[in-house]
């Protein structure tokens, strides 16, 4: 896979530096953008639950596979990182309203979707709650780059 000259002692291949070209999506960015006041257990679930979903919409995103030295194959991963980002729990619905206006694509978590492990029951409470007065515990946001650092700029990282 990569290329060595045999006369180089392993101690010079370790110190030189490697680039490796991964394909991923140009001028893309995605970013999480949980609720501040989850705990600990609450946010994991809701990362895991958005980035899973993004997942399953675009099924281009990972990267290759990668071998180890050993010749094990690891399932490619996300090349281009994906930050989990904190804000106001109050200020989840207008940054899904700007992004959508934006053109990005969202991937959202309405709250109650933390309260129950039944989805039928997460769906029944959704339906039945006016679009402005769901409340969110993240939203994902995924598209242009420009657009999606507009939207998340300003948020610091998830503590």
């Amino acid at each position: 896979m990569f290329e060595t000259d045999a006369a180089d002692p392993p101690d010079l291949l370790a110190s030189r530096p490697m680039t490796v070209q991964i394909p991923g999506p140009v001028g893309v960015r995605s970013a999480i953008v949980l609720d501040r006041q989850l705990p600990a257990g609450l946010a994991a679930n809701a990362a895991a639950v958005l980035a899973l979903t993004l997942g399953a919409l675009e099924p281009d995103l990972p990267g290759p596979d990668v071998p180890d030295a050993a010749g094990e194959v690891h399932p490619g991963l996300f090349p281009t990182g994906l930050p989990v980002l904190a804000a106001a729990a109050g200020d989840l619905a207008p940054l899904r309203a700007r992004a959508l206006r934006a053109g990005v694509r969202v991937v959202d978590l309405p709250a109650v979707g933390q309260q129950t492990t039944d989805y039928e029951a997460f769906c029944a409470a959704v339906a039945a709650t006016a679009a402005a007065d769901l409340a969110y515990a993240g939203v994902l946001l995924h598209g242009p780059a420009r657009a999606v650092r507009s939207l998340t700029g300003g948020l610091p990282l998830l503590r």
